[in-house]
């Protein structure tokens, strides 16, 4: 009998254990159930948001002249240097004048032999065909000696700066680089390929705003002075030329250059940068927004970067609630818990 009821006794001790277990476990279960991610939110609304578009560009000059003869001649002399600065008109290469010299001689003999045909013309001694055909010469000879003379003293067609030199007084010029090579800095101009989608809003006149890296945050203030009429069917952009007055010179060609462009401004939501979210494997943004104690997953276009805000160009409405941390353990369509601040 006592043997019985120890039996009994552990049976029922056993049987109490096992309920205070379930109980427990299902306890545990229901707290993991309500435990519910806690975020942080911020307010959105939408601001006046100036609408810019920064572009990249390489500075060139206006005008660019390689100076060189139209064939091989030896080069007597070279007047200036790298870095000169040069007028219109200046004589900057004096060439080997032997062939010069030559048809200088004939064109003065011509000269002579003209003027005797055209007093006979005049009395009658010779007919119009000769007085034709001496002329004809004179002016064929004429022609030959202007363009000799060009190629024989190279002068500069430009105001400018001398950006290359690749021979030497004595040197044989034999075609291929340049003697000289003048450019024009002042002013200077920038090339930039601009969206399609603004191809209606750029025009001729339009203020940019210029940096170059090598001179950190100062601005340079050019013109938009060119638009191309076609957009280019690959890239879907069409070139604007720029022109910057660069009275200091201080801009020079081959410096690197940002190029803003402002098309007015315009209303839009700007989210704080802590909201945006990268989906991973794609370079599509979103944004958790909040509504009735959960998180929707919106997907969002971006605008411009303000710092520490985004312009949202769509994708999350006015006055919304947005999560800015707790993003970590949020799936669409979850309940959270928002943390006071």
């Amino acid at each position: 009998m006592k043997s019985n009821g120890r039996i009994q006794l552990l049976t029922l001790s056993a049987l109490m254990l096992l309920c205070s277990c379930g109980k427990s476990d299902k306890s545990a279960e229901v707290k993991v159930k309500e435990e519910k991610p806690k975020v942080k939110l911020a307010l959105v609304k939408t601001e006046n948001v100036e609408q810019i578009q920064e572009f990249t560009a390489t500075v060139e000059s206006n005008v660019k002249n390689n100076i060189a003869p139209s064939s091989p001649v030896r080069i007597e002399k070279i007047f200036v240097e790298v870095g000169d600065q040069v007028r219109k008109g200046q004589k900057l290469v004096q060439m080997d004048a032997s062939s010069l010299n030559q048809v200088k001689a004939q064109l003065d003999n011509l000269k002579i032999e003209f003027a005797r045909i055209d007093e006979l013309y005049k009395v009658g001694g010779v007919s119009k065909s000769e007085w034709d055909a001496k002329k004809m010469s004179l002016d064929v000879m004429q022609t030959s000696y202007r363009n000799l003379l060009r190629n024989t003293s190279l002068t500069s067609p430009i105001s400018g700066v001398v950006t290359a030199r690749n021979y030497d007084s004595g040197d044989m010029y034999s075609g291929g680089m340049p003697v000289l090579t003048v450019e024009q800095i002042t002013p200077v101009k920038l090339m930039i390929n601009v969206s399609e989608d603004y191809f209606t809003k750029v025009k001729r006149g339009m203020k940019a705003s210029i940096k170059l890296d090598v001179y950190g945050d100062e601005e340079f203030t050019g013109n938009v002075t060119l638009i191309y009429p076609t957009v280019d069917q690959t890239t879907r952009t069409f070139p604007v030329e720029i022109t910057v007055a660069n009275g200091g010179q201080k801009v020079r060609p081959g410096m690197f250059a940002r190029v803003t462009l402002s098309f007015g401004s315009l209303e839009r939501v700007v989210v704080p940068d802590l909201a945006v979210v990268k989906q991973t494997g794609s370079g599509d943004r979103y944004v958790y927004v909040y509504n009735n104690g959960k998180v929707s997953y919106n997907k969002v276009v971006l605008g411009r970067r303000m710092g520490a805000e985004y312009e949202l160009v769509s994708g999350v409405p006015n006055n919304s609630q947005v999560v800015i941390a707790g993003q970590t353990h949020l799936i669409n369509g979850i309940a959270v818990e928002v943390e006071k601040k």
